[in-house]
Parts: structure tokens; C-alpha cells; sequence
């Protein structure tokens, strides 16, 4: 591999997200934005000149047939992330699409196989698995330092403005709470148990036929079991907190780490050690993490098998707020 060389990169849309997605390109040591595309070429320049970025496309398509973009970031809504997806495999670019990956799971397992079959990687766009805390978090739970866990609490909320003109409150782009926030904590529990719940219980309120509340359980068997929450109506709220025989690991700020990021580990004697990690950009990470595994022609971590589990266990949740009981994760 060419140390030096960098990935080049494009992105479909002028997506809010890339306020912070952006300025995270020049921290990377491995990623290079080359090209930004809206179906507005105005809004396209705009965006270009804001940023220094060096091309502007008033159409996805256009971006898709430049030869020089090797990998695309999508932010599209939830509702777009299938078609773009598959649309820039078949273009031979390598994508990242921003969470949830899809629309629900049989979209998503089309967007991987799609990609597989053009030889290009996929990776959805959550940023705290690449924090470097995260990595330590994975140490400590290997080392059974807390002991066998049985639990995993966490949370994701916010105030929204239910104005039924943002895209979060659409049915018909795929909007929700549990889609937009509730998604991370699903992550964090299935990345903490490292398999799927058999099972999901569900409740939720609604309003212009989205979820806007939505509080859960994932039954993981033998006792053991997640809880979370997720809310456009609650307070700024996202920690995970992980139980074990021996202690439990609280992690403030799981989601949007400050620098440094902490976590907290407390024994079953009661004592406390409060671990701190600074010095980093978790977008610049994601975008480095998915460049380098390019670089090096070996498939990005986590996997896109991953995606499609988060995916699994969304619809579940969403099916079992409908009906009002359990259902099982298929």
C-alpha cells in the first residue's frame, strides 16, 4: 500500500449532517473530498464554496459518473439511502451511508448484496464506533473487568419541533424517533452482546404517523436484557450504562462524545475509576477507519452484516409498538 495515497471522496446531498461530516475531511489523514452533488446545482456551488470543495454536480448521477471519486458518503433521508446506495455500487463506488442504512431490513440485505456482487465495501455512518473509547470499552468487556453482563441500559433524546415538514417526522421517508436516535442505543446493546435479541417488546406515541417516543426491551435470553429509550419530546439525554456480575461501565455521552470522552467503571466493592481518552474526532476516525480498509483492500470494521442486524431489530421494534406485543427479531 502507498501510505501517502488517499482515498477521494463525494458527497450525494446537502444533508444538515454534513455541517459536521465536512470539516471533518481535513483531520483525516486518509480522505480526500473531492466533489459535492444536490439536485440544485446552486445549492451544489454553495456548498462547494463554503467548504473549498473542488467540484460541485447539480445532480447525483453527474457525481456517480466521475471517474475520479472512488467512495461516496450519502446522507440522504432514510427513505433514499436504497436507491443511492445500489445506484453508486453500480457505479463502482465505494459507499458510506449515513444510520439508520435503510429503510428497514430487506432493503438493507438488497443494498449489501448489491454491493457484494460489485465489489464494493458498505458501511453505515455511525461515528462512535470509531472513537477510540469505544475500542477501550471493547478492552474492558473483554477483560471481564464488570463480569458477565446481564444488562445494558441507554438512552438517546432530544426536543424537536414536531413540525411535520422535517423529514424525521415523515412516514413516507422513513422518519421516527427510533429510526433517527433510537437506532444507537439498539446499536450499543447489540455491539455489547454481540448477537441479536431473540425478541423485542415495544411502546411508542405517535403523531403525523411516526413514532415520537418510543421506550423498549431486548430480550437476549437467559435473563439477559437491554432497556432503552429514545424521544424527539424528551431532554438532551445520551449515555449507555453496562451491568455486570461484578460492577457496572457508565458512559456519559455515548453517542457525541465531549474531549475528552469518559466512562466510569464501578466494582461491586464500590469503587470507582474514571477513565479519560482526548484528542479525537470520531467523524475524522469513520472517515479514515472506511478509507484505510480501502487502501488496503480488506473489508471495513464493523462489517455491513452489522447494518443489516440494526436493521432487523428496528423493524421488530417498530412492528411490536404497532401491534402492542412481543415480536420476534427475524
Amino acid at each position: 500500500m502507498e501510505t501517502h495515497k488517499k482515498i477521494r471522496w463525494g458527497i450525494l446531498g446537502v444533508a444538515k449532517i454534513n455541517e459536521r461530516v465536512i470539516p471533518a475531511f481535513s483531520q483525516a489523514r486518509h480522505a480526500e473530498l473531492l466533489a459535492i452533488a444536490s439536485r440544485s446545482l446552486e445549492k451544489a456551488k454553495q456548498a462547494s464554496a463554503r467548504y473549498g470543495i473542488p467540484k460541485a454536480y447539480g445532480s447525483y448521477e453527474s457525481l456517480l459518473e466521475d471517474k475520479e471519486i472512488d467512495a461516496v458518503y450519502i446522507p440522504l433521508p432514510n427513505s433514499l439511502h436504497a436507491p443511492w446506495t445500489i445506484r453508486a455500487a453500480e457505479a463502482g463506488k465505494h459507499v458510506l451511508c449515513e444510520k439508520p442504512i435503510a429503510a428497514n431490513a430487506a432493503e438493507a440485505r438488497q443494498m449489501l448484496a448489491v454491493c457484494r456482487k460489485q465489489g464494493v465495501a458498505l458501511m453505515d455512518g455511525f461515528f462512535w464506533p470509531h472513537h477510540p473509547r469505544t475500542a477501550r470499552l471493547r478492552q474492558e468487556l473483554q477483560q471481564g473487568t464488570v463480569g458477565d453482563i446481564q444488562l445494558v441500559r441507554g438512552c438517546f433524546s432530544f426536543p424537536l419541533p414536531l413540525d411535520p415538514a422535517n423529514i424525521r417526522l415523515q412516514p413516507e421517508l422513513a422518519g421516527g424517533c427510533v429510526m433517527d436516535v433510537g437506532c444507537y442505543p439498539v446499536y450499543g446493546a447489540l455491539w455489547v452482546f454481540g448477537r441479536l435479541p431473540q425478541r423485542v417488546f415495544a411502546v411508542g406515541r405517535y403523531q403525523y404517523g411516526v413514532d415520537t417516543v418510543m421506550q423498549g426491551v431486548l430480550d437476549f435470553g437467559e435473563g439477559r436484557a437491554a432497556v432503552f429509550d429514545c424521544s424527539f419530546m424528551l431532554p438532551f439525554r445520551q449515555w449507555l450504562e453496562i451491568v455486570g456480575t461484578r460492577g457496572r461501565i457508565w458512559v456519559p455521552d455515548m453517542w457525541l462524545p465531549p474531549d475528552p470522552a469518559v466512562f466510569t467503571i464501578e466494582s461491586e466493592n464500590g469503587q470507582r475509576q474514571e477513565v479519560r481518552i482526548g484528542g479525537a474526532n470520531q467523524i475524522a476516525a469513520m472517515l479514515d477507519n472506511f478509507s484505510l480498509a480501502l487502501l488496503e483492500k480488506r473489508d471495513p470494521e464493523p462489517p455491513a452484516d452489522c447494518a443489516v442486524q440494526i436493521m432487523q431489530v428496528l423493524d421488530a421494534l417498530r412492528e411490536s409498538a404497532r401491534l402492542g406485543q412481543p415480536v420476534t427479531v427475524r
